[in-house]
């Protein structure tokens, strides 16, 4: 038997004639009809709203304006199609037919996380972001045990290169590298006396009350995580409604500049540290590199907001067709799939 599913609304008399044609053609096209009413569900008043009354019945669509015959085709269709599969003896499309018939817990779960998963994700960024900023607050506390928790948690997704990071609580928000070239700040060399090439002692280095105390993520990855952050706070205030940034604007706007920006600084550093005629050559055209502070922020948000623009949208593309297909679902089973029966999402 067909699943029918009628998309209407109250007081459309096309969808009352369309109800009433396939009523009619019952007998001589059996199934089984959910009548959903978009009323109250911005999703549904979006994607078949300019269309009422919509009629779904496999894969086939019909958008107003239709008559019975376009309904007859298209029953027709959809119950030759039907028949060809059964007939086919497809073990995958029998499990299919199976699934329709129940709602599962991942069904369940597939409805709530659709509904939510903006919620989750700006939650997890938040909580990602906000760890690195507590443990330099732990360590003025005198909770070292905590902090150092962080800290270790931390080192394995990123360097925290200290004269690359931010400093709470120090005479100075930024200790930069003296080939940063940053005017009016003390090198992390002459606040800490350690030797700016030696990168373990510049990881492990946290900070004192008079430098002030590291934050677990370098500044690039702050303002990355800080701009995913930004954007999705506001793509739930819009309503969702951002389109997805273009993908050869995410590549100009967010990749580039940061591939430029880190790419320069390591091919710098790796030429610069081998020895040999060879490598003096390539060190000379790539000379050695240190971004500076306001660079990593500005090309880590870029990144960040870019690619949170480029992905969100296409992640709700992906969460609203699964609504929409648990809508029909639902609808079909937990009304009983009676015809006249009307679904509110």
């Amino acid at each position: 038997m067909l699943k029918v599913t009628l998309f209407s609304r109250k007081d459309c008399h096309l969808c009352d004639d369309a109800e009433a044609a396939l009523g009619s053609l019952g007998d001589r096209f059996p199934h089984e009809l959910a009548v959903i009413d978009i009323e109250g569900s911005p999703e549904l008043e979006a994607a078949y709203g300019i269309d009422i009354p919509v009629v779904e019945v496999g894969p086939y669509t019909l958008k107003a304006p239709f008559d019975e015959r376009d309904l007859v085709m298209t029953l027709g269709a959809a119950q030759d199609r039907a028949k060809q599969l059964a007939s086919l003896g497809d073990q995958g499309y029998e499990r299919r037919l199976q699934r329709g018939q129940n709602i599962s817990g991942a069904d369940r779960f597939a409805w709530w996380f659709s509904k939510r998963y903006m919620l989750i994700f700006n939650v997890f960024v938040l909580i990602y972001v906000s760890l690195p900023v507590l443990a330099p607050l732990l360590l003025r506390a005198g909770a070292v045990r905590p902090a150092n928790a962080i800290y270790w948690t931390y080192s394995g997704l990123c360097h925290q290169l200290s004269y690359r990071s931010f400093f709470v609580f120090g005479e100075q928000p930024v200790y930069p590298r003296a080939a940063a070239g940053v005017d009016g700040y003390q090198t992390f060399n002459e606040i800490t006396g350690l030797d700016e090439n030696a990168l373990i002692p510049a990881r492990q280095f946290r900070g004192d009350d008079q430098v002030g105390y590291k934050i677990a993520l370098c500044q690039r990855d702050l303002s990355i995580y800080g701009a995913i952050l930004l954007f999705g706070i506001l793509f739930v205030l819009t309503g969702k409604r951002i389109k997805a940034l273009p993908w050869w604007a995410w590549v100009l706007v967010g990749i580039f500049p940061i591939g430029l920006d880190g790419g320069t600084q390591l091919v710098g550093m790796l030429f610069s540290s081998f020895d040999g005629a060879f490598w003096e050559t390539l060190a000379q055209l790539f000379p050695l590199r240190e971004s500076t502070p306001f660079l990593r922020v500005l090309t880590g948000f870029l990144f960040g907001f870019t690619t949170a623009w480029f992905g969100y949208p296409l992640v709700e593309e992906s969460m609203l067709d699964t609504r929409l297909i648990l809508t029909k679902k639902f609808a079909h089973i937990e009304r009983g799939a009676v015809s006249g029966e009307r679904f509110s999402s």
